[in-house]
């Protein structure tokens, strides 16, 4: 059976698209079947895998609203190994519609179950807010990965969402755990951002990634021409440190050469994949 993980933070603007785009990327270059769920009204996945949204004929409305089976809403991104059930705008207007469902908050679980195991990872693209959406991504999966600025209000949004987590574990998902806090467009310059990263260790031990990612110009270009990093440029900073997420996820221990060269990296093993380098 696949692992489905949620990328969700009710903050916009942190990176919850470009993670799933580029952790996808990653994940399906190394050879592992990917999908991933636009959950999220706005399509920035959708757009970042340079899917016009258009001329998409099924999209996750149709899927959480049983419109359509999941199956039918799957696109080829083109890209190594990922899917994607894509969004567009019409999703806006799914958390009214639910409002009269019954079992509303559990309707993408019920359509993920019909086609988990047919891949490694399915990652789902949550919302930013914490509504019937948003909730169905943390009912449906196993665990949540959680992008965040290191920035002080930041720390409230973490404080919220971790609320609506134990309330989704009590009544609806007993087994959702969070997978790991990544800290996105992280400048280590700025005294800021390190006491809030130790601020977020101090109160979730073991749960911050060690890979924080950078700004970068070529992440935030990458989008535009509907790549991700890895296929725009697989030499930036946004690229390898999408690369060593992905290690982390899959359980890698990161050995760095005598020389380090950017993009440049071996790693221990312990998955089914055979290791690579770059």
């Amino acid at each position: 059976m696949g692992k489905i993980i949620a990328v969700a933070n009710q903050k916009g603007g942190v990176g919850k698209s470009t993670t799933v785009i580029n952790l996808s990327a990653y994940l399906g270059s190394r050879g592992f079947k990917v999908l991933c769920v636009d959950s999220d009204p706005q399509g920035n996945t959708t757009t970042g895998f340079g899917i016009k949204k258009m001329e998409v004929t099924a999209s996750t409305y149709d899927v959480i609203t049983g419109k359509k089976r999941l199956q039918e809403a799957v696109l080829d991104t083109g890209f190594e190994n990922v899917s994607i059930v894509p969004a567009t705008e019409g999703l806006a207007g799914a958390e009214i519609e639910l409002a009269g469902f019954d079992n509303r908050v559990n309707r993408l679980k019920m359509q993920l179950l019909t086609c988990k195991a047919d891949y490694d990872y399915i990652l789902i693209d949550c919302p930013p807010a914490l509504g019937t959406i948003t909730i169905n991504g943390l009912v449906a999966c196993d665990t949540i990965i959680v992008p965040m600025l290191a920035e002080f209000y930041a720390l409230e949004g973490l404080s919220q969402l971790v609320n609506t987590i134990k309330i989704v574990k009590t009544n609806f998902n007993p087994a959702i755990e969070i997978e790991g806090i990544l800290f996105t467009m992280f400048d280590s310059r700025l005294n800021v951002a390190n006491d809030v990263v130790a601020e977020v260790e101090k109160y979730f031990p073991d749960k911050v990634f060690e890979t924080k990612i950078p700004r970068n110009v070529r992440l935030s270009e990458a989008p535009s021409y509907g790549k991700p990093v890895m296929y725009y440029d697989k030499s930036s900073k946004g690229a390898e440190s999408y690369e060593l997420l992905g290690h982390e996820i899959l359980g890698e221990e990161r050995v760095l050469p005598k020389k380090k060269r950017r993009g440049i990296f071996s790693f221990k093993k312990n998955d089914k994949k055979e290791s690579s380098q770059g």
